[in-house]
């Protein structure tokens, strides 16, 4: 095989044409059979395999720098640089990260995992090697047409135009990020690909980019002329490529959403493997996007938006129901934000569904357009807390510190489908406050039905889970099961334990009730210690009962790296055994 002869991008100069076009074979074939056992991004790879070789050969990496914005398009990039011998440890932990990450090898020059960053980034490289009087080095960006939507990228393109940096932009456009693309920019590129428009290109050209496109992306040798041409021309380039996303198997082309991360199927026929799953427990952002279609059905004044993740955080049940007050509003978490908050204006009260890691991206709007007029915006925080294999550039394990500083937002952290489900109904009953609901990735813990009656929730709702005498525990969000199956499996009727569901504001009169009859606590969150629900509750102890020890237990001052969850948990001490072990310690 081909491939096996492939050590490094080197020995592709080496290849004939021919053999080229057979290596894109085999390199595809290659990451089908890994990701069919090993599970991981599928679709993206598979429609760059022709351009991730073609760029290798072309250019000199990594002499020559190559970004891929976001990264789930890299596998074939890593298998190419070295990693071909050890790809079958992708997203496992100890093994190659499922993303680019500048520590794992030379020819990963840039970390990324959050979209839109990649001509940013590649621009500050490229006025960097201008300065140190390198001008000769190239400088490439890979961007998908659902990431060059985004108002991070547009503010890249804008500042690359001004200046004469040796810098290429390349437009991967196959028409669907994890979703289909949405917006104005779809449409244009659209018409720019079916010949509606023969000046469509001037949208580029007017940034002062040299527009080349658009060209068949699985085309390898017009790929390698183009890129061989672009080589020799200065200044800032910008190639736009047609490709088809799941290129090679057919399901993965035919259903593009489901193959972006299919987990496990059969490399041969593409078929997934059936796990024979019960009814219960359901999906948190299943109850979140199935009761805020039943919640919408009443109140007519709901709305529901995300930032291009319709699926994953299963807005799209509300935009199959009512497709004109459910919004994807594509990868633009600011534009989300501040949307939300001008609609709250109002009257409207608006669900903003967006991952735990992605609200990071869209802070400044929280805090000046949400939080400082007090607007009722509700943050549906999804994959809140350790998300297992994307690793550390998604886990959503800062939000309850990133929102505990900010004056006037409420944050909740259910402990179970049903506190997030009644959490809905209580946020649609006209609060005056902005509000974060945070909750996990997979499935709840709840083996009956959650689609109970909806009770109103009170401000401040405190649980007390089990009596002792001694030691409190109080846990805030899902992690809480852990100490409820610690407790089942050591009982012990010196330890309390104790369930808050707002994590601010905190009930202080409960916590005074707590450090009033106990001798030690410890608090329980999957969040940061530094910041986050324990730190306010050892902040709390210091100021009224400084003689008492609070032991905070979460996520420790590091990134936590690509593994399971249950593994995750265990690296931080808060898995059901941890808990077990501090029960048994006293």
């Amino acid at each position: 095989m081909l491939l096996e002869q492939i050590k490094t991008p080197v020995d592709l100069k080496r290849l004939t044409m021919d053999e080229l076009i057979q290596l894109a074979v085999e390199l595809r074939r290659f990451i089908i059979d890994v990701v069919a056992v090993k599970e991981g991004h599928l679709g993206a790879s598979l429609g760059v395999v022709e351009l991730t070789i073609a760029l290798h050969y072309v250019f000199d990496t990594p002499e020559d720098l190559l970004v891929w914005d976001v990264g789930h398009q890299a596998y074939g990039h890593k298998i190419l640089t070295g990693r071909r011998d050890i790809f079958n440890t992708n997203r496992q932990k100890g093994g190659i990260s499922g993303f680019p990450k500048r520590e794992e090898s030379v020819y990963d020059v840039f970390g990324v995992g959050h979209s839109s960053t990649a001509i940013s980034a590649v621009l500050g490289m490229a006025i960097a090697s201008k300065l140190k009087g390198n001008s000769e080095k190239h400088h490439i960006a890979v961007v998908g047409d659902a990431s060059i939507a985004s108002g991070m990228a547009f503010e890249g393109l804008n500042h690359a135009g001004v200046t004469d940096a040796n810098i290429l932009v390349i437009l991967n456009d196959n028409a669907i990020g994890i979703d289909p693309s949405v917006g104005a920019l779809k449409d244009y590129l659209t018409a720019v690909k079916e010949g509606r428009n023969p000046r469509a290109n001037n949208m580029i050209e007017s940034l002062h980019f040299d527009y080349t496109g658009p060209i068949d992306g699985h085309d390898l040798p017009k790929l390698i002329k183009e890129l061989e041409k672009l080589k020799s021309t200065e200044g800032p380039k910008f190639l736009h490529i047609i490709t088809t996303k799941g290129k090679g198997l057919k399901q993965a082309e035919e259903n593009q959403v489901k193959y972006h991360a299919p987990g496990k199927f059969d490399s041969r026929t593409g078929e997934l493997m059936r796990v024979e799953e019960n009814e219960f427990p359901t999906k948190y952002q299943d109850v979140f996007g199935l009761t805020l279609v039943e919640l919408a059905e009443q109140n007519l004044d709901i709305v529901g938006i995300t930032p291009a993740m319709p699926t994953g955080s299963s807005l799209k049940y509300m935009m199959e129901a009512f497709p004109e007050r459910a919004l994807d509003v594509g990868i633009a978490e600011q534009h989300a934000v501040t949307l939300a908050a001008g609609m709250a204006t109002q009257g409207l009260i608006p669900f903003c569904a967006i991952y735990s890691t992605f609200l990071q991206r869209a802070y400044d709007q929280v805090i000046h357009d949400v939080a400082l007029q007090n607007l009722p915006v509700i943050f549906c925080l999804d994959r809140a807390g350790l998300v297992g294999e994307d690793g550390a550039t998604h886990q959503g394990v800062y939000d309850i510190a990133y929102l505990n500083c900010i004056p006037n937002i409420v944050i909740v952290a259910p402990m179970n489908e049903l506190e997030l489900r009644n959490m809905l109904y209580t946020a649609q009953l006209r609060i005056d406050y902005p509000l974060a609901i945070r909750y996990p990735r997979g499935k709840g813990v709840m083996s009956s039905s959650w689609k109970q009656s909806f009770v109103k929730i009170k401000l401040g709702l405190t649980r007390e889970l089990q009596k002792g005498n001694k030691f409190a525990l109080i846990s805030t969000g899902t992690i809480g099961n852990n100490a409820v199956e610690a407790f089942k499996e050591c009982p012990s009727s010196e330890w309390s334990h104790y369930h808050f569901l707002f994590v601010k504001p905190l009930n202080e009169e409960v916590l005074h009730e707590i450090f009033g009859k106990h001798q030690k606590v410890v608090t329980l969150e999957e969040g940061t210690v530094i910041g986050g629900f324990g730190s306010r509750i050892a902040q709390f102890a210091a100021l009224h009962y400084p003689g008492i020890c609070v032991e905070v237990l979460g996520i420790k001052d590091e990134f936590v790296e690509h593994a399971t969850v249950k593994q995750q948990q265990q690296q931080c001490g808060i898995d059901t055994e941890s808990i077990k072990e501090i029960i048994n310690s006293y």
